[in-house]
């Protein structure tokens, strides 16, 4: 068996445990169907829906419908929630809208990319085994729970806050993020659609004030979720604070920019430009002037 299988077999059992440590925590003080808690099962249902979708990408060996599965379940589960969610407020409709309008929007996006493209690069070595394969719909799942906790727990919560000052300051925070990342993906895609700019990097737009603008908004739209589900949290549920803090933490040291700027490296490292553009152009957070 390769390393890399060995490493993916060690993996695959930890990710699930993580996705079972938060369900347990996130379902204290939360509403309940037929005894079993409503939060645990939207993350039991995540994995399900992953692995199910799995069954078809590894006999057919496509990544085509990755994101979009990715997409669908945080939008399917969050519906799930709404229907079975007792008592259901403004607060929690408030933010089972804005899960679904980002998933919807996101997935879209990534799933007409995909299409274009025939494939997504990232996939191609790892598509050849069950067991890697696997494992990155796993993780797909965990992704989704992580991402999703703070809203999740918050409409499945027995707790009731009116709206409130957290609210209107989640709301205005997620706008700007949501608003940062449509902007940002819809530049970059006119950009690269331009058959002028081929084999050119964009630093143009919002993209001239930061390398990755569209992590930014996203990051910066769940923290927009998490303070709208703040005044309902209880005990075990502060387990949400992990929603904002890990999507931060995979676009920045994981699956997100570390990639990306090595792919950038490769393609235009120690042309003039591109070295300007970095050494001018913050990573992340986008320069104000």
């Amino acid at each position: 068996m390769k390393e890399s299988d060995r490493k993916a077999l060690i993996i695959l059992p930890v990710v699930v445990v993580i996705g079972a440590l938060v369900a347990v925590a996130g379902s204290q003080d939360g509403a309940a169907v037929g005894g079993w808690p409503l939060f645990g099962l939207a993350v039991a249902a995540a994995f399900l829906i992953q692995w199910l979708v799995f069954i078809h990408a590894w006999k057919a060996q496509t990544e085509k419908y990755y994101d979009f599965t990715g997409a669908l379940t945080y939008i399917s589960i969050t519906l799930f929630l709404v229907l079975l969610s007792p008592d259901m407020d403004a607060r929690a409709w408030l933010l089972a809208a804005m899960v679904a309008v980002w998933a919807g929007r996101l997935g879209t996006f990534l799933f007409r990319r995909v299409s274009r493209h025939g494939k997504d690069d990232r996939f191609d070595e790892i598509k050849p085994s069950f067991v890697r394969f696997l494992n990155t719909w796993t993780v797909q799942g965990l992704w989704v729970v992580l991402t999703a906790a703070a809203a999740w727990i918050a409409i499945t919560s027995s707790t009731r806050v009116a709206l409130d000052w957290w609210a209107l300051a989640g709301v205005v925070v997620w706008a700007v993020g949501f608003g940062i990342e449509v902007v940002a993906d819809n530049q970059k895609g006119r950009f690269k659609a331009d058959p002028a700019n081929e084999g050119r990097f964009i630093s143009t737009g919002l993209w001239a004030k930061s390398r990755h603008p569209n992590y930014f908004g996203e990051i910066v739209l769940w923290i927009g979720v998490l303070l709208i589900a703040v005044p309902v949290l209880q005990g075990w549920q502060w387990v949400a604070l992990i929603s904002p803090v890990f999507v931060a933490l995979l676009l920045t040291k994981a699956s997100g920019i570390p990639m990306l700027e090595k792919k950038a490296e490769r393609k235009w490292g120690g042309q003039a430009d591109y070295e300007a553009y970095k050494t001018n152009t913050p990573v992340l957070i986008p320069k104000l002037k």
